[in-house]
């Protein structure tokens, strides 16, 4: 399940001197979000950062070099675009089960009333009316989110918005909410129901997973945050090239294409970065040079 958290949905052109850009300074020990994309023919630079789409509010803040890179950006490019507010209209439907299925549907009577009481027990701002006709992974999504041992919490792809909207520059995206809706539909609901009552039995374990995660991704280690994804998803790994290595490649095509005289942000789910089959490797097999930079906060604190 984890994969999917740091690699999913998650429900705006100001130029500056090459000087500046060059000024990102690089990371040798290659622990960071934040990888400068080079070579391969580009006049410009651009620059892959790995989000997570919830987080703790005091966490949610940009390094200075990523502020650099938006504000020398031509465009800013997100999973999916959470401007266009037509497309999230048009995505909500596509977040159901189809055929009116419900999770009553595809558990046990008991089963069906564990997951019940736990959502009745562990409200969120989506009613559980409304969550049984979700998706399960999406549902899924929701306890995750919950157990967030703080407050206030925010989304890294808003913070990133909000920096592209101070800067006048266009934030677009890789693909469609309704696409990465949609591909949910070729994962058995069944299956899908299964690990939420297993992520819901195990919520302990789980949260204690989830922490390991979150500070994986605040140490901004990739190796750990790759590791525990392999770790926790054990019942998902026969859909990993659907839920994520597809999706890297596509993205990697499209890139392809956008570079050219361009300088981007690329900003999408810290999970697609590590691996064989991440984009920071997809992107060096076609001869790009990827080099990390440094992204620590003035105060010393990782993203």
């Amino acid at each position: 399940m984890k994969k999917w958290t740091l690699g999913v949905m998650a429900l705006s052109v100001a130029l500056v001197s090459c000087a500046q850009k060059d000024n990102l300074a690089t990371n040798p020990d290659n622990n960071t979000l934040l990888w400068k994309i080079t070579g391969n023919g580009l006049t410009k630079p651009s620059y892959l950062f790995g989000t997570i789409h919830l987080l703790c509010a005091d966490d949610a803040v940009l390094s200075d070099n990523m502020k650099k890179a938006i504000k020398g950006a031509d465009n800013v490019y997100l999973e999916v675009d959470m401007n266009n507010m037509m497309e999230i209209f048009g995505a909500i439907g596509k977040m159901k089960m189809q055929g009116d299925t419900t999770l009553q549907d595809l558990l046990s009577k008991d089963d069906y009333q564990k997951v019940k009481t736990y959502f009745e027990e562990n409200a969120s701002m989506i009613p559980f009316s409304m969550l049984q006709t979700f998706k399960p992974i999406l549902a899924a999504s929701v306890v995750e989110g919950g157990s967030l041992e703080c407050e206030n919490t925010a989304m890294m792809e808003q913070v990133i918005m909000d920096e592209a909207k101070q800067s006048d520059i266009e934030v677009k995206g890789l693909e469609t909410m309704s696409y990465q809706a949609g591909i949910l539909d070729s994962i058995p609901y069944k299956l899908q129901a299964e690990e939420l009552l297993n992520y819901i039995k195990n919520s302990s374990k789980e949260d204690k997973q989830m922490s390991e995660l979150w500070k994986a991704y605040n140490e901004q280690d990739l190796k750990k945050l790759e590791a525990l994804m392999i770790q926790s998803d054990i019942g998902m790994n026969s859909y990993t090239d659907i839920l994520l290595f597809n999706r890297n490649r596509n993205w990697v095509k499209k890139l392809k294409d956008l570079f050219p005289g361009k300088s981007l942000v690329i900003a999408v789910g810290a999970g697609h970065l590590p691996g064989e089959k991440g984009v920071i490797n997809l992107l060096k097999k076609e001869g790009y040079t990827l080099t990390p930079v440094e992204n620590k906060l003035s105060k010393g604190k990782s993203i």
